[in-house]
């Protein structure tokens, strides 16, 4: 995955090579969380909220790869766990869609929305449930996910989970009611 960078900033003048250089390699930190070189350039003046051209931030990039310190030290130095791609994506539902409840906690433990919907409505409990993802089920509705919530088509974390033959994340959630 490349990340394309704007070249054309608001002066008017051609961004230095060197500049579009240097973030394609901050993007590459992330997604390999790199915590400690994160931590340098941030501390060197790198935003901790750069995006790339599909509006994945940092936080967002080292969300979906898994990097539970990467993630936490970004936060630590003011990243923002609520900030949405250019499809609308939070972080916290990246990490419930690829399984990755570390990365879960410290989103949540630094403000993260434990709801975390998505333009169609669906949050990160029902991702969890249409993927079976039990333990990150117990941890979003640990932290006040709503297992009632339903998306912009009426569909709930249950009915995911049923559409997904998730057996597990059905019980689970006939057992809070839902």
């Amino acid at each position: 995955m490349t990340d394309h960078v704007d070249t054309s900033p608001p002066s008017g003048q051609p961004i230095d090579p060197e500049l579009l250089e240097l973030a394609h390699q901050v993007f590459d930190l992330a997604r390999k969380g790199d915590a400690a070189m994160l931590a340098a350039v941030i501390e060197k003046g790198v935003p901790p909220n750069l995006r790339n051209d599909k509006g994945d931030s940092l936080v967002m990039l080292a969300s979906y790869h898994g990097h539970a310190d990467a993630v936490r030290t970004l936060l630590e130095r003011g990243a923002d766990p609520n900030l949405r791609n250019d499809n609308g994506q939070t972080p916290i539902a990246g990490a419930a869609f690829k399984g990755f409840d570390k990365v879960i906690e410290s989103l949540l433990a630094h403000g993260a929305d434990v709801e975390g919907a998505s333009p169609d409505g669906r949050t990160a409990l029902m991702i969890a449930a249409m993927f079976n993802r039990t333990a990150i089920m117990e941890l979003l509705i640990a932290h006040g996910a709503d297992p009632k919530a339903r998306d912009a088509n009426g569909v709930t974390a249950m009915d995911a989970a049923g559409r997904m033959g998730a057996g597990d994340a059905q019980a689970r959630l006939k057992e809070l009611g839902s």
